[in-house]
């Protein structure tokens, strides 16, 4: 069955950046046609911050990103900053709470606040929204675009591709937007996993699951110190979570494909290795028969203490007095530059987004438009920029959503006529 009317726009995808941009086309009296191939609408926003919906960071820079063209990032997320994000979702009905770490929650701490204001917006600016229905070939015919999904064929003035990446398939991501902007000519940046946890089969640090701890994690890539992440690190029967370790868990995975690549811990980070070092000779000086787990009890949980010092060789009963300089050594080494033990991550079934994606070379900076296909647009975490946990892949969803969606009203040309779709 064929679409028996040309639409302004068609959408691809329904997640945050698809209903953003649907919302900005609609507003502007495009006729707008929203395509979900899964049969849930937003299933990631509703997952998303605990259910809670981190909807932007009060401080959002490129720097919070990864991405080949961390420029480009900056004009994007330029032309939607987050205080118009802010407005925006004020706007629609859902006041969002800045928290302590700058991170913007809705006032009701509940997803389905977000999801459910989008979805009435959507439907107050006009927009058609169809789910289950996977787009499963894309082309441009010289004149319109058709895209032809698993139940009929619709045509567009033009297209937008807010397909997401490869993370947490359950949600509908399954990658498929490369491929359909790869039949265009698109390159893709190679995809990994990111914000995703790690994994480790030491059975030491697995048996710690349930402690939390803050750290600092430093990237040691091809003995040069690459990057750094400080915050929670939660040990897990099957290896590390946290902010801190799903933050550094792309640039792993992607610096370990050419260099030797480790991750150090410092388990004190607001403590310097000579800071602790003079600590350590103050208390052996003072209370020398004092045990090192009861001074290290102080600063750790009980089982931490105990797997470290089993770790590091030294008994748990050591008194302060007793400690050997090679002893010393080991355990200022494992507090401050500890490597930590990974074995691989839980991949995209449990990222929180993809690394990788659509080059941000191949398309117009202003206006998102593909540089291969004039009319073909791109938004959200189909292209090539992973921001840090706390809010930013949403900001990046609004901005660039936004940036297409400007790009879509500047190259449309509105038809304002037609049949009301059934």
């Amino acid at each position: 069955m064929s679409s028996h009317f040309i639409d302004d726009v068609a959408i691809v995808g329904a997640g945050a950046s698809g209903l953003m941009a649907g919302i900005h086309c609609s507003r502007s009296s495009l006729r707008t046609l929203i395509l979900e191939g899964s049969g849930k609408i937003g299933a990631k926003i509703l997952m998303s911050g605990g259910t809670r919906c981190n909807v932007t960071n009060r401080n959002v820079t490129e720097r919070d990103y990864g991405s080949d063209s961390p420029q480009k990032v900056r004009h994007i997320l330029a032309a939607f900053p987050v205080q118009k994000t802010v407005s925006f979702f004020q706007e629609i009905g859902v006041k969002l709470v800045p928290e302590q770490g700058g991170e913007y929650f809705p006032e009701t701490n509940s997803a389905r606040t977000v999801l459910d204001a989008l979805l009435r917006e959507l439907q107050k600016s006009g927009a058609t929204l169809l789910a289950g229905r996977k787009v499963t070939k894309l082309f441009h015919d010289g004149e319109v675009f058709k895209i032809q999904t698993v139940r009929e064929m619709f045509e567009a003035k033009t297209c937008v591709l807010a397909t997401g990446g490869l993370s947490y398939p359950e949600t509908g991501s399954d990658g498929s937007g490369y491929a359909l902007a790869q039949s265009f000519g698109h390159s893709i940046v190679p995809t990994t996993p990111a914000l995703t946890p790690l994994t480790t089969v030491h059975k030491l640090w697995q048996g710690l699951s349930g402690i939390s701890l803050p750290v600092r994690l430093v990237l040691w890539s091809g003995g040069r110190r690459r990057i750094t992440f400080e915050g929670p690190l939660l040990f897990t029967h099957f290896g590390f979570s946290g902010p801190a370790v799903l933050n550094m868990s792309r640039f792993w995975l992607r610096f370990r494909e050419c260099l030797p690549t480790e991750i150090r811990v410092a388990f004190l980070p607001d403590l310097s290795e000579e800071k602790f070092q003079t600590l350590l000779d103050q208390d052996r000086s003072r209370t020398p028969w004092k045990n090192l787990k009861s001074l290290l009890g102080g600063k750790f949980p009980d089982r931490f203490v105990d797997a470290l010092l089993k770790e590091i060789g030294i008994p748990t009963g050591r008194q302060l007095g007793e400690l050997r300089k090679n002893e010393t050594a080991r355990l200022v080494k494992a507090l401050f530059a500890y490597p930590l033990p990974i074995s691989g991550t839980l991949g995209y079934e449990k990222a929180e987004v993809t690394a990788g994606g659509v080059s941000l070379e191949e398309v117009h900076t202003a206006t998102l438009e593909s540089k291969k296909q004039t009319g073909l647009f791109f938004a959200g975490e189909i292209l090539d920029a992973d921001g840090r946990i706390g809010g930013f892949n949403f900001q990046w969803a609004w901005s660039s959503a936004v940036v297409a969606a400007q790009g879509v009203m500047k190259q449309a040309h509105v038809h304002r006529g037609g049949v009301q779709r059934a």
